[in-house]
C-alpha cells in the first residue's frame, strides 16, 4: 500500500499511517507571512484571472517562480520561506494551468511569456530573478532570451526547451489526458511518480491538489490546449536554438537532479555547455522537482546563488 492510500484508508484494526513525522503543505507555510490572490492579466487579447502566491517584502529585489506542465504555486511551498528573506517572491499558476483561467488558445510559449511579463509589470518589476522548473524554465529561458533586461538571475531545473523527445512527450501526454479523464486517487499519484523519486516525498496534499485541479471543467476543456507543446511539429517551432542559449547574459545556475528522465539530464548538461555564465548544482537523489523533495540543500544553494555579488 502506498502512502497516499494508506492516508484513504479506514482504520481496521491495523496500524494506520505513521503520523510521527507528519508532513503537509501547510507544515512548510504555517510561520510564513504570505498571500494568495488572483490578479488579471491581459494574455493574448483576454483578460486571465491568475492565482498567486506572494512573500516577502516588495521592496527586496523581486523573485518570479514558475512551475512546470499542469502546475501550480504550491510546488514551491518549501522553499517561499527561505527565499522571502531575501526576495520579494511571488509564484503564479500560469496561463491555462493550475487555478488561473484557461482561455480557448493554445498555451505555446510566447503565451507564458505574454504572461509572466504581465505579472510583473502588475507588480511593479522592471526585472526580477526566475526559480523555474520544466515547462516553467523553458518560459523563464525565453524570457532571458527575448528580454534580458527583465531578468536578473536564473534557476533551471529539470530544464526544457532545447529537445523535442518524441517518447518523452509521448509519456507526458498519455498520463496528464489518462488523469484528467480519470482524476482518481490512483492515476493521480502515477503522475507524481514520474515528478518525485522517493515515495514518502508524495505528499496526499500535492495528490489532493492536482486531483481538484484534474476534476474542473475548464481543464477538461483545455487539456489539449495545454499538451500543446507535446505535439512534435509545435514544440520544434518553439524550441530555443543553441545560438540564442549563447547569448543568455544573465547568470543561471542549472540543477541536475540525477534521477530525473534521461532527457532533462541531457538538456541540463547542454545547457551549461551553452550558457556562457552558468553554473551545475548537483542534486543526486531527486528527479522532476528538485526544490521540493529536497528544499534543505535546494535552498542553501538558490538563496547563496541568487544573492552572490555579479
Amino acid at each position: 500500500m502506498t502512502q497516499a492510500q494508506a492516508q484513504h484508508t479506514e482504520a481496521d484494526g491495523g496500524s494506520g499511517p505513521d503520523t510521527g513525522d507528519y508532513r503537509s503543505i501547510w507544515m512548510y507555510l504555517k510561520e510564513l507571512e504570505f498571500r494568495q490572490g488572483f490578479i488579471d492579466v491581459t494574455v493574448n487579447g483576454t483578460t486571465v484571472r491568475t492565482r498567486y502566491a506572494e512573500a516577502g517584502d516588495p521592496a527586496k529585489p523581486h523573485a518570479i517562480l514558475l512551475h512546470g506542465t499542469g502546475g501550480h504555486w504550491e510546488t514551491f511551498a518549501p522553499n517561499l520561506a527561505a527565499l522571502s528573506e531575501h526576495f520579494h517572491c511571488v509564484a503564479i499558476d500560469m496561463v491555462g494551468n493550475g487555478f488561473s483561467d484557461k482561455p480557448d488558445y493554445d498555451y505555446e510559449i510566447a503565451i507564458y511569456v505574454e504572461h509572466v511579463l504581465g505579472v510583473m509589470d502588475h507588480f511593479g518589476m522592471t526585472s526580477a530573478s526566475f526559480v523555474a522548473m520544466s515547462l516553467g524554465a523553458f518560459v523563464a529561458s525565453a524570457v532571458s532570451v527575448g528580454h534580458p533586461d527583465r531578468v536578473d538571475k536564473v534557476i533551471l531545473m529539470s530544464p526544457a526547451g532545447r529537445e523535442a523527445s518524441s517518447s518523452n512527450m509521448a509519456r507526458i501526454r498519455a498520463e496528464r489526458t489518462k488523469a484528467v479523464n480519470e482524476p482518481t486517487w490512483e492515476s493521480l499519484h502515477a503522475v507524481f511518480a514520474h515528478l518525485i523519486a522517493d515515495e514518502a516525498n508524495r505528499l496526499p496534499d500535492l495528490i489532493g491538489l492536482r486531483q481538484s485541479i484534474y476534476r474542473r471543467a475548464d481543464t477538461r476543456n483545455t487539456i489539449d490546449r495545454l499538451l500543446i507543446l507535446q505535439d512534435e511539429k509545435v514544440r520544434n517551432r518553439n524550441l530555443i536554438p543553441d545560438e540564442k542559449w549563447r547569448g543568455i547574459s544573465a547568470p543561471v545556475m542549472i540543477v541536475a537532479s540525477g534521477k530525473d528522465h534521461g532527457v532533462y539530464q541531457d538538456t541540463a548538461r547542454t545547457l551549461a555547455e551553452l550558457i556562457p555564465n552558468s553554473e551545475v548544482f548537483e542534486m543526486a537523489s531527486v528527479r522532476h522537482w528538485p526544490h521540493f523533495e529536497d528544499p534543505e540543500a535546494f535552498n542553501a544553494a538558490a538563496v547563496e546563488f541568487l544573492t552572490r555579488r555579479r
